[in-house]
């Protein structure tokens, strides 16, 4: 039986004669599958390589929609490791987590709780991410930086290095979120396999400029953590599909489940193609779900709608 270095060996065979520049993050990508795929023979090898192959032109997404303890982030941590080895199983590109998944949203004493889980919660997601060889969007966490407590979300990638790190930019006022929490001030994109990605959270999804802001900066895949409640579910319904259809784009909502400070969080994470179509939605209970992105579908929807070519930005830029 072969091992993994003449899997490896054969891999880089193919790769030099596939591509015009090796070091590509495809070659990265197919090295992972050799360093866990050995097949029992030759032609076993060649047709795992090619099926492979065909799926560098798309990414496949698992979603984990979880119910997140308010207040108890050893038993959210252990919860979440969970989630994410069996959402692997599905051999998804990237795995997506919902907000705060590591405080709730949000424990009273949350300065306290964001000093105690913020770095075991980053430490366990670098982890995870490079023993499974997955992009990781982990949600967002609670953790402290400067002294400040701030709603993070952060990338990581198959390597469990951290590719982005990106603080919430508009904090729920309505909820007080903004007592207890910094606000961010800078947009973050990321690189997935050669796509550009962006994250916002939550309540960011209403505002559009920022979004619109991103679509500019070329993202492709735009993923939303959010702790979204009832009785608000069509707003995020609405304003996800809206997003996907007025910037072309991916959009990728992981919602919470089940209730904290007596809100009733409304699930219905979804995953949305740049026509406005849902590819995939979850229902109101924890549960994973996964799809595959075609990310030729953007290219093919800009040429149809040339919304970006003829747009007049000069007849309403805004202050």
């Amino acid at each position: 039986m072969p091992n993994t270095t003449w899997t490896r060996a054969l891999l880089n065979g193919i790769l030099n004669k596939s591509y015009k520049e090796p070091a590509t993050a495809k070659r990265c990508r197919l090295l992972a599958i050799a360093d866990r795929e050995c097949a029992s023979n030759f032609n076993n090898v060649i047709m795992n390589v090619e099926r492979k192959l065909r799926r560098l032109s798309t990414l496949r997404m698992a979603v984990i929609q979880m119910d997140v303890a308010l207040g108890e982030p050893e038993t959210n941590l252990k919860k979440m490791e969970k989630l994410v080895r069996e959402a692997a199983l599905g051999e998804p590109d990237v795995i997506v987590l919902p907000e705060t998944w590591n405080t709730g949203y949000f424990p009273v004493n949350i300065t306290e709780q964001a000093l105690a889980s913020g770095t075991k919660a980053v430490e366990k997601m670098s982890e995870l991410a490079k023993d499974l060889k997955i992009y990781l969007v982990g949600g967002s966490i609670s953790e402290v930086d400067n002294e400040q407590v701030v709603n993070t979300a952060k990338v990581f990638n198959r390597y469990g290095l951290e590719i982005a790190s990106y603080q919430k930019i508009h904090l729920f006022s309505p909820g007080d979120e903004n007592k207890f929490y910094t606000e961010g001030n800078k947009v973050v994109t990321f690189d997935i396999e050669g796509h550009i990605c962006g994250v916002i959270i939550c309540y960011d999804l209403r505002f559009p400029e920022l979004i619109r802001r991103l679509a500019l900066d070329g993202v492709e895949v735009l993923f939303i953590p959010a702790e979204w409640p009832h009785p608000r579910l069509e707003h995020w319904r609405t304003l996800q599909k809206a997003r996907a259809i007025e910037n072309q784009i991916f959009v990728i909502g992981c919602n919470g489940v089940g209730l904290g400070n007596g809100v009733k969080f409304c699930g219905h994470s979804s995953i949305i193609s740049p026509w406005g179509e849902i590819m995939k939605e979850a229902e109101e209970e924890e549960e994973i779900f996964q799809a595959e992105l075609d990310t030729t579908t953007i290219s093919e929807v800009r040429k149809r709608i040339p919304v970006f070519v003829d747009r007049r930005y000069s007849c309403y830029q805004l202050s």
